[in-house]
């Protein structure tokens, strides 16, 4: 039975070898093409540029608003605390993605045609319950993900020019994001998240500096925490933050060598904390208190060309993140309809439309910037990113022959089974009571208050009322 067993892996990783070898050599064989230069990535660095990027959208403007909500102090401990927690839970899912894939290789199952999504893995490995618990969730948290990028881009496009009001901005920006129907991939993004990284990375070190150079407002105060609706409220604002993969399954099968993805999603989060830290800390320094009514940082700089460089490139960072959180929802909905196998772009891109059209409506209904953010992170976050990947996990490897025969050894810093369920356990009861519980309850009445505050459809969210309002 050894043998036999030790046969089986030989062919399963001789196949797995020859199909990185032939992705690797068409990428080789055209290396000093554009085309290969600019469309089509699958490296580990393409993994760590598209994880990076996709954290640190618009997320990196609400943060200060968060620590004005929950202190300075709780809001650097709680980043580190979520970022390692999301960091384990998207090494979570990378074991699964390889567990499902070994699995299907040996039954001789081709992936050349199809893309592999997280619902599929949890389909795969315990069955069709599971697999529509997280077609639900994962669906919903990624078109709540793309309302929130386009109503990101309204919120800033307003801060340069505000002839038109934010509503007309999201009928704007609705209508350029819907271009991302014509991105085949996760292979083509690999352009799209460098520059999208080095877009945040400038926007949060201007955040930091200018917050330095402005220096403290007069009269500035920092009383936070003082309501345990906002402290929560923030903290779920954290928990998104770092709930960025939803994708990360699409962003795996997109490598050449998706074994190698293990502890990508940690680099990434490493090099996020210091976009994020610095610029959050630094603004909440020098305005406070303000923050609480301002849940866009941009909103409290002083105008200037720097403020406007910061502003159209996270314009564009937005575009692409929008497409990042789109592409999964693309590829199930072209699944449904019968169209992810055609090659032709176009008819792929046509077929896609009716997907951008509902995350449109929603962004003109729900304008709230800031408040949606936490309330998508405790409702949908909470359970997409955390409690899923760790439940999936420990249920998949319960019985002895699971364990004996995984895909992946346990990892070299925790080489104990009791030790990673005990792990999984922890999380999922503490983002299940805090992040789900108290986070959903002070993010769902911070959320309510803004709807009963501005009304649904609001035209111009938190618009200063002078001298901008004269042109509304």
């Amino acid at each position: 039975m050894s043998s036999e067993k030790q046969a089986e892996e030989a062919i399963v990783s001789s196949l797995n070898e020859t199909m990185e070898h032939e992705e690797e050599d068409q990428g080789d064989n055209s290396i000093f093409s554009v085309k290969s230069l600019l469309w089509h990535g699958g490296s580990v660095y393409d993994a760590w540029f598209s994880c990076a990027s996709n954290q640190v959208a618009q997320v990196l403007l609400t943060l200060p608003y968060s620590f004005s909500q929950m202190g300075m102090l709780s809001g650097i401990i709680l980043q580190v605390f979520y970022g390692v927690l999301g960091s384990w839970t998207a090494y979570l899912i990378s074991v699964l993605y390889i567990e499902y894939r070994t699995r299907k290789e040996k039954e001789n199952v081709s992936f050349k045609n199809h893309v592999i999504q997280w619902f599929e893995v949890l389909d795969g490995l315990l069955g069709p319950y599971w697999k529509a618990i997280g077609l639900a969730f994962n669906c919903t948290f990624l078109l709540f993900g793309s309302v929130i990028q386009l109503i990101a881009c309204a919120s800033n496009i307003y801060y340069i020019n505000d002839k038109l009001d934010k509503r007309t901005w999201t009928y704007i920006f609705g209508a350029c994001c819907a271009t991302t129907v014509f991105i085949p991939s996760f292979h083509n993004y690999r352009i799209w998240s460098f520059l999208g990284l080095g877009m945040t990375t400038y926007t949060a070190w201007y955040l930091t500096i200018a917050a330095l150079v402005h220096g403290q407002v007069e009269g500035v105060t920092h009383q936070g925490p003082t309501k345990l609706v906002l402290y929560f409220t923030g903290a779920t604002n954290i928990l998104y933050t770092f709930g960025g993969h939803a994708v990360t399954v699409e962003i795996m099968h997109a490598m050449w060598k998706p074994q190698k993805f293990k502890y990508i999603y940690l680099l990434a989060t490493l090099y996020v904390f210091t976009l994020t830290i610095p610029s959050a800390s630094a603004v909440y320094w020098a305005f406070g208190d303000q923050l609480l009514n301002h849940s866009n940082a941009f909103s409290l700089l002083p105008h200037s060309a720097w403020r406007d460089a910061a502003v159209i490139l996270m314009l564009i960072h937005q575009f692409i993140t929008f497409g990042f959180a789109c592409t999964p929802l693309y590829f199930v909905w072209e699944k449904v309809v019968g169209m992810h196998d055609t090659k032709s772009i176009c008819l792929r891109a046509v077929s896609r439309l009716p997907v951008v059209i509902p995350i449109w409506f929603l962004a003109i209904i729900f304008p709230f910037f800031g408040p949606i953010n936490s309330a998508v992170g405790s409702l949908l976050v909470s359970f997409t990113v955390y409690i899923i990947p760790a439940l999936a996990h420990t249920l998949t490897y319960k019985s002895a022959s699971a364990r004996k025969n995984a895909a992946e050894k346990l990892p070299c810093f925790l080489p104990s089974w009791t030790a990673i369920y005990a792990v999984n356990t922890a999380i999922v009861i503490w983002v299940f009571v805090v992040g789900f519980g108290l986070g959903g309850w002070a993010s769902m009445t911070n959320f309510i208050k803004q709807v009963d505050t501005f009304g649904l459809f609001a035209k111009c969210y938190q618009c200063p009322p002078s001298p901008s309002s004269k042109h509304h």
